[in-house]
Order: structure tokens, then C-alpha cells, then sequence
């Protein structure tokens, strides 16, 4: 069965910064569609790239990676609604239609709607994206201008067809109500973000705030090998600003390769660009001075924890070098100091 792989897709950069509301790993869902006799909308929520095997089907024709209608015979279109992970100010979207280039929808729209009870009866829908024509086979990285907080969005597809893939990019609203809460300050649903880092060549940053455990190597932060004097470092802004009470650093399935150290420098900062982060940083105080690691281990610091004062921005640096799978920073959010 031979696969092919989508060509690697570099999100843009002013897209990096921002949370995929829609992402199925923070919760997002598909509430309801018209149709997905070919392929099941729920696959247009998953956070890997799109593949293509191609001597892949199934009873229904076939198979495609991502949400499929059948052909439409009568008029009208097809539609799907979405529960967002987490609510939201949307910025972007990217209606990516990879792999599908005979059966691609002619254009798409999309409405979105604010139902924290998630009761949309009564939901006051609006347009954010007016009716856009799409083309085989690529992403569409579409602009959005509104200000107001999102829970919900409906992709309506004209007529028909298939999208491989959608990302809502914004920024993750935390009610009111939530900042008394202990919660991870640095989690992906909390609206954490990867700032800056100094290799990936294995895996990721933006790995170490996904939900959950590691389900294996690939889904942490690894770097190479080190041949220089030096350690590795990334540089994470928390979703909102808090005081930090626990920290957890999980090296779930770095057993041969996990670092010998981590320490974590923080510091609170209102207006400063992403680029001015980087030399900053080498000169924030520790929040955790220099702890051992150990292999495929959840360490947990309490006591450890030198900075007691408001934080929203950390540096993890990882001594000398190798893999570590999440990182969790529990605290409350707090809008004084």
C-alpha cells in the first residue's frame, strides 16, 4: 500500500502565534453536518497533514483524508458545524483542500456564533468569511476581521466536495469566571505559544504544551545531538499571566536521549516584541534553578520554585541537550501586581 505524504507546509509566520481553535486535540468537534458519505467530517479537525494512499478505499469508493460530501444531485449545499476546543477571537483561517483536486468544493463560507452553554437554538449567527472560490489542492490562508469572541463556526461548501484540512487561528478567550482557577498557564487550550527555540531537528516545542501525556518521541520537544559547548533552549509565552505554584516536566518515552538537567528562567512583560525575547532572556531570573532529569519520569516541583512574583513569559533550557515531552506550569491567572 503505498502512501504519499502531503509536501511539508510551513504555517505562516504571523499565523505561529496563534491557537487552531479547531484543533481536535483541545476538544474541537464536529456537532452536526449535512453529509459525509465519502469521508467523515471529522477528519478536517485533526492536527496531522492530510495523506494520500493511493489504493486505499472502503465500501463507500475512495479514501480520502479529511471530509468528503457525495455528489450533489439537487440544489442547495453542503455544511458542517463545528465546536471550537476552546472559544475564541478568530484571526485566520486556512481551508485547506491538499489532495483533493477533482473534488474540491467550487467556494466556501463560513458563519460563527458565541454559545458558551453550547446551546445553539437560540445562537445569532454571522457571516466572517463571505463566499471565497477555492482551488484543488492547496491551502487557502484567509483573513478574518472581527473583534468578538467565537464558540462555535458552520463551513458551508458550495455545492459539494471535500476539504482536507481546517485550522481556525485566533486567540484563546479565558472567562472571567476561570481566573481564580489553578489551571496549566502554558497549555495549548490555554492559549501557550512557542516564541523561539534553538534546534528542533527531532521534534518540536510547540509539543511540550499539547494535551495529554506523549503518545511517543515524536510528540516532544527533541533536539540533536550537541557537538559545541552550550545547551539548548525555547522560549514559551503563557496564555495569560499568572502566578505559578507547580511545575511539571514530563520525559515520557525519552529513556536513552532525555536531558541531564532542565532549568526554567521567567519574567513578566507587558509590551516587547518576539524578536527583543531573545537576548532578554539569557538575563531573566530562574523561576526553577537546574534540576536532574530522568528517563520516561513526570517530575514534579513544588518547593523548587524560585520566582513567586507574576510571569508571562518562560525559558526552558534543556542541559546539554535531547527530549522532553511536556512541560506544565500550574498557577492562577492574575491581572495585578
Amino acid at each position: 500500500m503505498a502512501t504519499l505524504f502531503a509536501p511539508v507546509f510551513e504555517v505562516p509566520a504571523q499565523l505561529q502565534q496563534l491557537t487552531n481553535l479547531a484543533d481536535a486535540r483541545i476538544g474541537a468537534e464536529i456537532i452536526e453536518c449535512s453529509d459525509d458519505f465519502f469521508a467523515e467530517a471529522k477528519r478536517m479537525l485533526q492536527f496531522e497533514a492530510p495523506v494520500f494512499i493511493e489504493d486505499k478505499f472502503d465500501d463507500h469508493g475512495k479514501w480520502m483524508d479529511g471530509w468528503e460530501t457525495r455528489r450533489k444531485r439537487h440544489a442547495g449545499y453542503d455544511w458542517a458545524i463545528i465546536r471550537l476546543g476552546v472559544s475564541g477571537k478568530i484571526t485566520a483561517l486556512d481551508i485547506d483542500t491538499t489532495f483533493f483536486s477533482g473534488n474540491y468544493p467550487a467556494s466556501a463560507s463560513v458563519e460563527a456564533c458565541y454559545a458558551p452553554d453550547h446551546d445553539l437554538s437560540t445562537a445569532q449567527w454571522q457571516n466572517i468569511l463571505a463566499n471565497h472560490v477555492l482551488g484543488p489542492d492547496q491551502h487557502h490562508i484567509l483573513s478574518i476581521d472581527t473583534e468578538q469572541v467565537f464558540s462555535h463556526i458552520r463551513l458551508n461548501i458550495f455545492p459539494d466536495g471535500g476539504i482536507a484540512r481546517l485550522r481556525v487561528y485566533g486567540q484563546v478567550h479565558i472567562p472571567q469566571t476561570d481566573h481564580a482557577q489553578v489551571r496549566d498557564l502554558l497549555a495549548l487550550e490555554h492559549g501557550g505559544r512557542v516564541i523561539a527555540f534553538s534546534d528542533a531537528h527531532y521534534g518540536h516545542p510547540r509539543n511540550l504544551i499539547n494535551p495529554g501525556r506523549g503518545i511517543n518521541m515524536g510528540d516532544g520537544w527533541e533536539t540533536r545531538r550537541r557537538r559545541v559547548p552550550g545547551f539548548d533552549w525555547c522560549i514559551l509565552a503563557l496564555g495569560s499571566a499568572g502566578h505559578i505554584e507547580k511545575i511539571d516536566i514530563d520525559t515520557a518515552h525519552f529513556k536513552g536521549n532525555y536531558p541531564a538537567e532542565v532549568s526554567i528562567q521567567a519574567i513578566f512583560l507587558e509590551d516587547a516584541t518576539d524578536a527583543q525575547l531573545i537576548p532578554q532572556s539569557m538575563f531573566w531570573p530562574f523561576l526553577l534553578n537546574a534540576q536532574p532529569m530522568q528517563m520516561d519520569h513526570i517530575h514534579h516541583f513544588l518547593d523548587e520554585i524560585i520566582v513567586h512574583q507574576r510571569i508571562s513569559h518562560i525559558r526552558i533550557n534543556m542541559i546539554p541537550d535531547g527530549g522532553i515531552s511536556r512541560v506544565r506550569l500550574w498557577g492562577k491567572n492574575t491581572t495585578d501586581e
